[in-house]
């Protein structure tokens, strides 16, 4: 078998508001405790089951995207940068890597939620012994440097896991080069990964990687140790495909001050302990009304679209947006709203376009019609704590904040984002015009 049947938007948003919490509060405290070393699987979405609202890393087809759910990136002029290409309307962000000897591309999902980077080995399996699509694979057979430690590993997602072995091979990234790097090698995979339109062929975990399930150092982490890049950071420029410009990019080492106003720059401390970006939310205002909340965290998540909230807070959101409407199970909101909506860190007003509030429309064929909302519900550990991302993954448990969100692309198209290993900081920025 090579892969599995497209499925439309309308379908998608369907298995979406089914699908994308699959983890029990007992599953989040033993995947919390093997992020500090005990053994346990290690999940991207921490979204308590009666609130299914997120989406998976691996389901992102969408009808009306670009051949093969890409649409390529400009080649960065900036050192040290990779292109960020766009997965069919803002769901994911896709660079290329070579792997091997001979060096082949390979296509990573970019994600700052995560420490574990893996690829498809040779000979992997789908769950119905079928293989795992129309990908690039990995192993002896076509690469001469590749080398099997024989450790195992696994990681689950909200709703996909993979297996298989920790290897070593060469690797090269914006033309920095690494040799018998460490990482993984997935022998098995769900059939959340394998269809032939997924248009990546493995994750790249840009997190801290005291988090990381392979016992590994990440790829910027590994790059600094080299030498490669003076300090461990990575800079984001999250495209959006509306805009039509393919100027998506990934910066190692660095920040483009090309791509970000200098005087919007603010660094925050990133607050959470165990490996994960987070940072302290000053203020959230909608439609210039200051929300009181004095008292939330983001988690911020390159590999998750939408913003991830507890339902209190995102019923008080809506409850801003005009014709927006809850059906017992999520929110839509209208597809042509104009709400203003912004987050405050460091004390600097970041705000969110009011095209990417509405996701996908509820029906294909009204298109400003009602649309599902990029604000979700899901308990993201803590009820103080907010998922920002641009896919969907990710969990916490309720430690230290009181409220987090889990915030992904939905926000971070909005800015330049970097991360720093080294001071343990984020910085934002408004974006250069």
């Amino acid at each position: 078998m090579r892969g599995r049947t497209q499925v439309s938007d309308h379908e998608l948003l369907s298995r979406i508001q089914k699908r994308a919490s699959a983890l029990s509060p007992l599953a989040l405290h033993k995947r919390y405790y093997s992020v500090s070393g005990t053994p346990g699987p290690h999940s991207k979405i921490g979204i308590k089951p009666n609130h299914t609202k997120g989406q998976s890393l691996a389901t992102d087809v969408d009808g009306g995207a670009p051949a093969d759910g890409l649409t390529k990136a400009n080649k960065p002029s900036f050192g040290n940068s990779i292109g960020l290409d766009i997965q069919a309307k803002d769901r994911g962000y896709v660079g290329t890597v070579k792997i091997g000897t001979p060096a082949r591309n390979f296509r990573l999902l970019m994600d700052s939620g995560s420490a574990d980077l893996w690829v498809g080995g040779e000979g992997c399996i789908a769950p119905d012994d079928g293989d795992c699509g129309n990908h690039n694979f990995l192993g002896p057979k076509t690469s001469s440097s590749f080398r099997d430690t024989n450790q195992t590993w696994s990681i689950e997602y909200g709703t996909g896991a993979v297996s298989g072995h920790v290897v070593t091979d060469n690797i090269s990234i914006a033309s920095l080069k690494l040799k018998s790097f460490k990482f993984g090698v997935a022998r098995e995979e769900t059939e959340d990964f394998t269809p032939d339109y997924i248009p990546f062929d493995g994750l790249a975990g840009l997190a801290k990687s005291m988090i990381s399930q392979q016992g590994t150092i990440t790829l910027v982490e590994a790059l600094h140790k080299a030498g490669h890049i003076k300090d461990a950071i990575t800079s984001y420029k999250i495209p959006r495909l509306a805009d039509g410009k393919n100027d998506g990019e990934m910066t190692l080492g660095a920040m483009n001050p090309a791509k970000y106003n200098s005087k919007t720059l603010v660094t925050v401390p990133n607050v959470n302990p165990l490996g994960f970006w987070e940072a302290i939310i000053d203020g959230v205002k909608i439609n210039g009304k200051d929300m009181g909340w004095k008292n939330r965290t983001a988690i911020l998540d390159t590999g998750t679209t939408l913003i991830i909230a507890p339902e209190p807070d995102v019923a008080a959101i809506h409850k801003h947006i005009p014709g927006a409407y809850y059906d017992g199970n999520s929110w839509t909101v209208p597809c042509n709203t104009k709400a203003a909506i912004s987050f405050t860190f460091g004390k600097r007003e970041y705000s969110i376009d009011a095209r990417d509030i509405p996701w996908l429309p509820i029906d294909p064929s009204l298109p400003k019609g009602n649309c599902s909302s990029g604000f979700s519900i899901g308990s993201i550990g803590a009820d103080d704590q907010w998922l920002v991302r641009f896919e969907f993954t990710f969990s916490r448990m309720p430690l230290i904040r009181d409220i987090s969100m889990k915030v992904g692309d939905i926000f971070l198209k909005n800015v330049y984002m970097s991360t720093d290993v080294g001071k343990n900081q984020i910085t934002f920025a408004k974006l250069a015009k």
